[in-house]
């Protein structure tokens, strides 16, 4: 039997007013001869039952139909439900297996917070530990609602102010902040309550109270630890609830597992938004936007050209409707068979925009330390890097899109080559994926190499890209690299400042807002600063994708005519590592 051929054009669905109409009353009747009718269909848009298309599988000849096959009834629970149908996104179709689905970060309001802004009452939180640890300056963000903080949470600070940790300095900053709101208040006026904009934060227009007595409202069910301080505070929570059943009391906490028992305890609890720079992290600014087919025609009219002579690149200042949605430093692109369109935009006056033909490092003449682009985003990125112009840089990307080749390849070529920076400074945060690994001998540099294992890859990588060397070229070279590349540790970085450096910070999406701020504040005159993360990989306790420091500076930095981002989407590890990330 010979095999089948091999179909010359991809399937297509079937639009839904191409579905063959179906005559009412008429069951379907299954015959020999006759084409067969299959069993209708739930139409995925609309959700009505739409019959399939014949079967044109019929054999010559004629032949005695079989009996009529009643239709099936419904069952009577689905018949008397109405018909739902789940909105299906279009990636959902190129996506066949469901790890690549990231889970989606929902947040809720309790339903006592709901009811209490459409009535329009201010409400009452009630603080755990952790959202004072985590901001500092979180007594300030509930704008015009009441703060309440029990004796359990002052208890907790006062037990992790001590050390060098982040967690310390900031339960440290809540204690001063505290000491100045009650510093010249009455003993009888706590009770009633202390102005939060007393400081000048005119946005805070609650009161904070704290605990002043035991509560004796309900106490918590029976066999819950007393002694223990989430259960306690949990324990004034009901108590409050008991005092004002008139107001709203909402419970602030990091804490997943404390929220989940103040839920079933029929309490109210929320975690803590506000330092969320996105609720939706598909939402996060790439970098990159796709031009419309149509663009030229519709911008196009009294277009302008020039080149730059001194570099040779190209000028175009077009106006039209689809100015209004781009930011400075956006890359867009326009893909054609006969001459793909890539530029990045310049300026932005009203709905005219001037955009900047890219220069193509993914030329071999452009190649930058032997490592050329090997797709769209990589060649958006190496135009960044390469731009003395652009100050900030952020690069995000799954495992091996390839944001530290590309960064150390630039650093070196503008280090080595160029001479427009001294040195290359690298820093990464120190965050453990499994068991810390106890204290480490050495210098600084020393402490830090372990941490460093992807640069010293990516460097034999670059090493090996110089053939005619031989061994002992490559040697010397490797050495000379060695002595223009220094690591530093997170720790020491306060109060210093680098000139015309090129620093390099990796796994940002590990910092914190504040941390991020300490960093780029460190720039000196001529520094270049690179940040590299993903922020799917996220081992900072409490940090999440929407409030890690990566996402805040990616969402603060757009539209700066001295910063860049770019969105690295395709992985160029190996065929290995690609369909790893695509089905584990």
């Amino acid at each position: 039997m010979p095999l089948p051929k091999i179909p010359s054009k991809p399937g297509t669905l079937l639009p839904v007013n191409e579905y063959p109409k179906a005559e009412p009353g008429k069951s379907p009747v299954r015959a020999v001869a006759a084409p067969v009718e299959a069993d209708p269909v739930e139409d995925l848009i609309s959700g009505k039952a739409v019959p399939a298309a014949k079967s044109t599988r019929a054999r010559k000849g004629k032949a005695t139909p079989l009996a009529a096959v009643p239709a099936p009834q419904a069952a009577p629970e689905r018949a008397s439900q109405p018909a739902t149908v789940a909105k299906l996104k279009e990636t959902d179709m190129d996506e066949p297996h469901p790890a690549k689905h990231k889970p989606v970060e929902v947040n809720v309001k309790s339903s006592t917070s709901r009811k209490a802004d459409r009535a329009g009452k201010t409400k009452v939180f009630v603080l755990d530990t952790n959202v004072l640890m985590h901001d500092p300056t979180c007594l300030f963000r509930f704008e015009e609602h009441d703060v309440y903080l029990p004796m359990m949470t002052l208890e907790e600070l006062d037990d992790h102010k001590k050390g060098m940790s982040e967690v310390a300095r900031n339960a440290r900053q809540v204690s001063r902040t505290l000491d100045a709101l009650i510093a010249d208040i009455d003993d009888d006026t706590i009770e009633a309550g202390i102005e939060l904009a007393k400081l000048g934060n005119k946005d805070a227009k609650g009161r904070l109270f704290f605990q002043t007595k035991l509560q004796n409202g309900p106490t918590l069910p029976e066999g819950l630890p007393v002694g223990k301080a989430d259960n306690q505070i949990l324990g004034v929570v009901k108590a409050l609830a008991a005092e004002q059943p008139d107001r709203a009391i909402v419970l602030v906490s990091k804490d997943i597992n404390m929220r989940i028992k103040a839920r079933a305890l029929a309490l109210p609890a929320e975690d803590y938004f506000n330092d969320h720079v996105l609720e939706d992290t598909d939402l996060l600014y790439s970098g990159i936007v796709q031009l419309p087919d149509d663009f030229w025609d519709k911008h196009g009219k009294n277009m302008e050209s020039w080149q730059d002579t001194r570099n040779g690149t190209t000028f175009y200042r077009v106006t039209g409707p689809f100015i209004n949605s781009l930011l400075v430093n956006q890359f867009v692109y326009l893909e054609s068979d006969d001459s793909p369109f890539q530029a990045q935009v310049k300026e932005i006056n009203g709905k005219t925009a001037v955009l900047q033909v890219l220069r193509d490092y993914s030329h071999t003449k452009n190649s930058v330390w032997g490592i050329t682009a090997r797709n769209r985003e990589q060649n958006f990125a190496l135009n960044l890097l390469m731009n003395p112009e652009c100050d900030f840089v952020t690069l995000l990307g799954q495992a091996g899109t390839g944001k530290t080749l590309l960064a150390l390849a630039a650093g070196l070529a503008q280090v080595l080559e160029t001479k427009q920076y001294n040195e290359i400074i690298v820093t990464r945060v120190t965050v453990p994926v499994g068991e810390d690994i106890g204290f480490l001998p050495g210098t600084e540099e020393e402490k830090m190499s372990p941490w460093m294992g992807a640069f010293d890859d990516n460097l034999e990588v670059l090493n090996k890209s110089d053939n005619d060397a031989g061994d002992w070229g490559r040697a010397a070279t490797q050495d000379l690299i060695r002595s223009r590349i220094k690591i530093k540790s997170l720790n020491f970085m306060r109060g210093r400042t680098f000139v015309n450096k090129f620093l390099i910070i990796d796994e940002a999406q590990n910092l914190t807002p504040k941390q991020m701020k300490t960093l780029v504040t460190r720039a000196g005159p001529g520094t270049k600063i690179l940040c590299l993360g993903n922020i799917a990989q996220i081992d900072t306790p409490y940090l999440t994708e929407g409030s890690s420091g990566l996402t805040y500076v990616v969402d603060r930095f757009k539209g700066w005519s001295h910063s860049g981002h770019v969105t690295l989407a395709r992985g160029e590890r190996s065929r290995l590592a690609d369909h790893a990330s695509d089905v584990l």
